[in-house]
């Protein structure tokens, strides 16, 4: 019997986390649902990843052999219009569930999840929460919202709701179960755990040092930090850039940093400049997901500036399956989900607990015992093995085949 799905995010298409964090994951489960089910993907575009005429034949004819259906709802931010906007969005996807027959309500996220737990208790259909981590309390941890505030009040009121309705859980962190038992008074019958999986044949030592880029950025000879992410929010700003500056004059002349964001050159100059990073030895790029393994892969090393605020217990970067599966060893912040005990115990990087100048160079010198200690080949295998312990995508067949299998 055919199983359609709905799967709800809140992020574009183009968004890294549909591209790496929820369509790797839809052609999993393509593969585990009977023959003829279908997938309908809903996204919410925002201006700045506009999708071009072009480019949407090719997306939907790459989506056609998954039996995925692309749903693109336009972005309004928080205000009225975004709340008629949301009315429309439940009432089109209402009467596409009855019509479609769709028996599955599959929520990336408790931010998405409010769509999928309204829909649920309208139609019935069985709910199920992917992703599933703090968003109200991280919000008024990194100082985004106030805990008097009514978003905070209204997301947390629903992340209780959603917890409570979910017959399927999937969390990126066993640490998520007693959270929502503290917080939610929520308990689970069905409960995993999915930390961000990687494409561990994407990601691998043929995308390691891609000898014409190497050329085209002179990075012969050069030690290389590479971040893959934004600045702010949720991710360290100011203290990365010093992290950065001691990196720099710890190696010298030998230094570069790659950045690999969708900040603009000019904003990553000025945080340059405020902490004395001759620009030069800076390159910004904003490249496809499919160029991010060559592009990371030019690195000697890796940083995951999140935050150390308490709710990161359970998230799960998933930039640092990335670099683990390039064999990059990388210098993480403290409690960032299992990943910070992961990078200690293996022995694969180094872990920043503190924000000062003798803690960065803590960290970069024990980067710099590894680059120097093993070859780039001895080191890739060291860090890989990590990846396919911990970030398999074997972990998440297993999973949707238990839910979605004949």
């Amino acid at each position: 019997m055919k199983k359609h799905v709905l799967v709800t995010t809140f992020w574009s298409f183009k968004d890294a986390l549909v591209q790496t964090y929820t369509l790797p994951y839809l052609r999993i489960m393509h593969q585990h649902l009977p023959k003829g089910s279908t997938i309908y993907l809903l996204t919410i575009e925002q201006e700045r990843y506009q999708i071009q005429a072009e480019e949407l034949a090719k997306i939907e004819a790459d989506l056609k052999k998954y039996n995925i259906v692309s749903l693109r709802f336009n972005y309004y931010s928080y205000g009225f219009r975004s709340l008629l906007n949301w009315v429309w969005i439940v009432f089109r996807l209402f009467f596409l569930i009855w019509s479609k027959n769709i028996r599955y309500i599959h929520s990336f996220c408790t931010t998405s999840g409010m769509s999928g737990y309204l829909l649920s208790i309208l139609t019935g259909r069985t709910y199920l929460i992917d992703s599933y981590e703090p968003h109200a309390e991280a919000s008024v941890e990194n100082g985004d919202w106030k805990r008097s505030s009514f978003r905070f009040r209204l997301l947390f009121f629903l992340e209780k709701l959603e917890s409570k309705r979910a017959k399927y859980i999937i969390s990126a962190t066993e640490g998520m179960r007693k959270y929502a038992l503290e917080k939610y008074n929520a308990t689970f019958k069905n409960f995993y755990v999915k930390p961000a999986c990687v494409d561990l044949a994407l990601f691998s030592f043929k995308n390691r040092k891609n000898p014409s880029l190497i050329k085209e950025f002179g990075y012969e000879g050069k030690i290389v930090c590479v971040y893959a992410g934004k600045f702010g929010g949720i991710y360290l700003d100011k203290e990365i850039f010093e992290f950065f500056k001691v990196a720099d004059t710890f190696w010298g002349e030998k230094f570069r940093l790659l950045v690999l964001t969708s900040h603009q050159p000019k904003e990553i100059e000025m945080r340059c400049k405020a902490v004395d990073i001759d620009f030069s030895k800076v390159h910004v790029r904003f490249v496809n997901h499919s160029q991010i393994p060559d592009y990371m892969g030019l690195a000697d090393f890796g940083v995951t500036p999140v935050k150390p605020i308490p709710t990161k217990r359970y998230c799960t970067p998933v930039k640092d399956g990335e670099y683990w599966a390039l064999g990059l060893p990388i210098v993480i912040t403290r409690d960032i989900s299992d990943d910070s005990e992961i990078v200690e115990k293996y022995k694969i990087g180094s872990v920043m607990y503190e924000f000062t100048a003798s803690e960065y160079l803590r960290n970069v010198q024990e980067i710099d015992v590894l680059l120097q200690n093993h070859t780039t080949e001895e080191l890739y295998y060291k860090v890989r093995q990590v990846a396919e312990q911990y970030r398999s995508f074997e972990i998440a067949e297993k999973i949707y085949k238990e839910i979605y299998g004949n």
